[in-house]
């Protein structure tokens, strides 16, 4: 994979979630800071794979507080295939209530088109987010070196927030906490 032009442009869709406000109630510390009370910008990209749903909930459970807003990133070759958009509508909406429930957490979701790792590093250079956090398909590293793995790109080129590699289920649980 190249690395992301400047200029490039790229396609995406908004997808509307269900309206679901967490109540953030005032912070009652003193050390307190702002960005705790405002809450982080977290990207966790997902796809429908059961490594990514690891990840994501890996993100809410161990990484995301309460007033932070999670950005769910889901990227596809096109964005005309209505059949797809739609799954991936429904996915996000799953997660999206799932993030609420869990964490107290906002979410925002967006599909874009192009490539996996591009797209991703390109919504960071946007969003500056705390983090970007994603899983891993279990390949191994031959493996990922003839195939190419989004992670391994997303590690290497998102430049404006640091990335989160979730190793996938078969890792193990010791690897996620």
């Amino acid at each position: 994979m190249d690395p992301l032009m400047e200029e490039e442009e790229y396609n995406w869709r908004e997808v509307i979630l269900p309206s679901l406000i967490p109540v953030v109630p005032e912070p009652e510390l003193e050390g307190e800071t702002g960005e705790r009370r405002r809450g982080r910008d977290i990207i966790i990209a997902v796809d429908h794979g059961p490594n990514s749903k690891h990840a994501f909930h890996w993100a809410i459970t161990h990484f995301c507080r309460l007033a932070d807003t999670v950005h769910l990133v889901h990227a596809v070759s096109t964005l005309k295939n209505q059949i797809v958009y739609d799954t991936t509508q429904v996915l996000m909406e799953k997660l999206a209530v799932e993030a609420l429930e869990v964490a107290m957490v906002k979410s925002k979701a967006r599909i874009v088109e192009g490539d996996a790792g591009r797209t991703i590093c390109k919504e960071a250079e946007r969003l500056k987010p705390a983090a970007v956090v994603l899983g891993t398909r279990g390949r191994s590293l031959m493996q990922s070196m003839l195939q190419g793995s989004v992670s391994e790109y997303c590690f290497h080129n998102c430049k404006t927030a640091p990335v989160i590699i979730v190793h996938g289920k078969e890792a193990g649980e010791e690897s996620v906490v």
